[in-house]
């Protein structure tokens, strides 16, 4: 796989204003049945394909169902119809399809966190900031979708349609906001990231790099490993082939200050007993345990308080969500280091699964299995191609 970076320039929350892809004006009249022409002169269909948790499972397939014709939705007053061109698949999107999140919220419900597309249509009051045809990148629950509405005031203008912007939105975030809460960064520090050529742990590695530190991460291949070191590694640990512990504790016996970890279980356990003294453990997840029924596998809970006692450590859960108020700080930084080069967005669209790329909501299902069987590099992206001048 080669690792050649496309980066362009982002604008977004309060930059300037990017050059409109065409100069149509926006269609603002939705008290009309909806066959409204998008900018590049195509129809927008009527009904669209998207996805929906029909029942509640931590089987993705069995908890998902493609509905092949549902209306396209209508946005309102300050609100966008978005045509989607990118969605991301995130490992929480089977804790979301078995309902963790909220067991109140029965099915049928939409799914998928994050998209992005071109504006398409949009309410009368979001014309002041957005117009047809302009690119846009979301965080909101149904991206799984041929279109989607969203909120004008949560939309992020971005100069082109770039898949790489999806790997900040969820991913990039978790691991800067994350990090600069609990990880204290500073020159000098080891850092360890488990599942560190993943979605978010190549950008745990790179911004402790950024901050100077030593970082170890932890992957399942040789490809890995080498994708690892070209984003600055110090220490990639393949743990299919070598033994965690041993090569911890042959290279860094004091521990690490940090721990950036998102699979849990028996890693879990490891990467509390490489805590130097005053470490600090942050959990953004725990994956090995997300396709079990109870949603999480055991781990030496017994033994913790004795642990961290002894070396005055501390761990911290990460949950996004809570904290919102840093969002807009978070991508704004991001966005900076990406600009500069100083950040790598690496994307994985699914050319080494057994079935080639990701394209259409049909292949979500084998993106989500793909991403449980531990191979991809980088953010997975599913493309959702449409084609100008048909009714998708």
């Amino acid at each position: 796989m080669s690792w050649q970076r496309v980066r362009p320039a982002l604008g977004w929350l309060g930059a300037r204003t990017w050059p409109l892809i065409s100069p149509a004006r926006p269609i603002v009249d939705m008290s009309y049945s909806h066959h409204f022409v998008d900018f590049q002169g195509s129809s927008i269909p009527t009904f669209m394909k998207k996805l929906v948790v029909t029942q509640l499972s931590p089987d993705f397939r069995k908890a998902v169902t493609l509905m092949p014709k549902v209306a396209v939705p209508v946005p309102g007053d300050g609100e966008l119809l978005i045509r989607n061109r990118y969605v991301g698949i995130n490992a929480s999107d089977i804790n979301f399809s078995s309902g963790r999140y909220d067991a109140s919220v029965k099915p049928p419900f939409d799914i998928g966190f994050e998209g992005i597309g071109e504006v398409v249509a949009l309410g009368l009051s979001a014309s002041k900031n957005f117009t047809v045809g302009q690119p846009v990148a979301y965080v909101k629950s149904g991206s799984f979708a041929e279109y989607i509405v969203v909120p004008a005031d949560i939309a992020i203008p971005v100069p082109l349609v770039n898949p790489e912007f999806l790997t900040l939105l969820i991913s990039g975030t978790t691991a800067y906001i994350s990090l600069k809460e609990f990880g204290y960064l500073s020159e000098g520090k080891k850092v360890l990231v488990t599942a560190a050529a993943g979605g978010t742990g190549q950008f745990a590695v790179q911004l402790a790099k950024n901050a100077k530190c030593y970082v170890v991460g932890t992957c399942s291949s040789e490809e890995k490993a080498g994708f690892l070191k070209s984003i600055g590694c110090d220490l990639p640990i393949n743990y299919k082939s070598e033994n965690v512990a041993s090569v911890m504790k042959k290279k860094i016996p004091e521990g690490v200050d940090v721990v950036y970890e998102s699979i849990g279980g028996e890693m879990f356990d490891l990467s509390v007993n490489c805590l130097a003294t005053k470490g600090h453990l942050i959990i953004i997840g725990f994956i090995s345990g997300y396709q079990t029924s109870s949603g999480m596998l055991p781990v030496k809970a017994g033994a913790l308080p004795a642990m961290l006692l002894r070396k005055s450590a501390s761990v911290h859960g990460f949950f996004l969500t809570h904290y919102m108020s840093k969002y807009k700080e978070a991508l704004i930084a991001l966005v900076k280091l990406y600009q500069s080069g100083k950040l790598v967005c690496e994307v994985d669209h699914g050319e080494q699964s057994q079935e080639g790329k990701f394209i259409g909501l049909e292949s979500i299902f084998r993106a989500v299995d793909y991403m449980y069987t531990g191979k991809n590099i980088g953010k997975i992206v599913v493309e959702l191609p449409h084609l100008v001048n048909s009714k998708l």
